[in-house]
């Protein structure tokens, strides 16, 4: 199978830079696969498990994101998102913490701007714990 080079940045580190074989992206119009020589495409990038696969591999790679966008042109796949993590760079526990305190933040009066921050907390939260979970690394 033909191959294509993919860039997953995160605003403060590089998650993967490399060849890639096939490329599954959370995308504002569901999840959008990509293989090599796929069309032209710009697209808004949603809280959700970006996979991949590497040149010869029957592995998926994993990673939670965060928003951002997705470029794609001429064979290469360009990812940028405010944050990106491996499932075993995710602490659980953490998580969870963020998740509650996301859930108590939505229960309290607050203004329009701090009870969407407060859903966009609680849904990064929840996407960690789900990619974690779902590489088999446990809570």
């Amino acid at each position: 199978m033909d191959s294509f080079t993919v860039h997953i940045l995160a605003a403060d580190h590089t998650l993967y830079e490399g060849a890639c074989e096939s490329l599954v992206i959370p995308t504002s119009d569901g999840e959008r696969g990509i293989l090599a020589h796929h069309d032209s495409m710009i697209a808004a990038v949603v809280p959700g498990t970006v996979r991949w696969r590497l040149p010869g591999q029957e592995e998926w790679q994993l990673a939670a994101v965060s928003p951002g966008m997705v470029k794609v042109e001429e064979n290469d796949v360009l990812i940028l998102v405010d944050a990106a993590e491996r499932p075993e760079e995710i602490d659980a526990a953490r998580a969870r913490r963020e998740a509650d305190e996301a859930r108590e933040a939505l229960l309290q009066k607050k203004s329009r701007q701090e009870h969407r921050i407060a859903e966009a907390s609680l849904a990064r939260a929840l996407n960690r714990l789900r990619v974690k979970s779902s590489a088999g690394l446990g809570q």
